[in-house]
């Protein structure tokens, strides 16, 4: 069986979300289903519709997080001390073209959220930054064309 790998934050977030959607998010959609069935016909009623739809969406939901925690490889790494890019490394980059600097954390798949600068250990960015120490060049096929990045600090919190 396939394991994911999940920091510990990474870990308690998606224990965290699937405990709502056990304990809060699934126990108001069967109420607003009852109220909806109370409404009468089932076939022509637009809130019973939405609310078997979004209890599908819960359902599986749940299930995949279910299946993610029970295989999951929780990664400590607060405790890790590398002087080069690993799991769970928070990595400052600075772009060679424009010197712009950005920090990214590298995760699991399970985790990744670009928005949140945490992006998936099997992305081309983190593929070229595994392994590299800071000076190192990482250099990577990006949507937009060829990059290549400067690793300038390696940070494991």
């Amino acid at each position: 069986m396939e394991k994911f790998p999940l920091t510990k934050t990474g870990f308690e977030a998606l224990e965290k979300e699937l405990k709502n959607l056990k304990g809060v998010e699934r126990p108001n959609i069967i109420a607003a289903i009852d109220e909806a069935r109370s409404h009468g016909d089932l076939s022509e009623n637009a809130e019973y519709s939405a609310a078997k739809e979004k209890q599908s969406f819960i359902e599986g939901r749940i299930q995949d997080l279910e299946a993610v925690l029970s295989r999951a490889q929780v990664i400590d790494v607060s405790k890790a001390n590398y002087d080069v890019v690993r799991f769970g490394a928070t990595v400052t980059v600075a772009d060679e073209d424009t010197d712009e600097e950005k920090t990214y954390q590298i995760v699991g798949d399970y985790e990744a959220d670009i928005e949140k600068n945490k992006i998936s250990l099997s992305s081309p960015l983190a593929k070229a930054l595994i392994g590299k120490e800071v000076g190192d060049s990482a250099d990577y096929q990006a949507p937009g064309g060829r990059k290549s990045f400067e690793v300038v600090e390696i940070r494991y919190i």
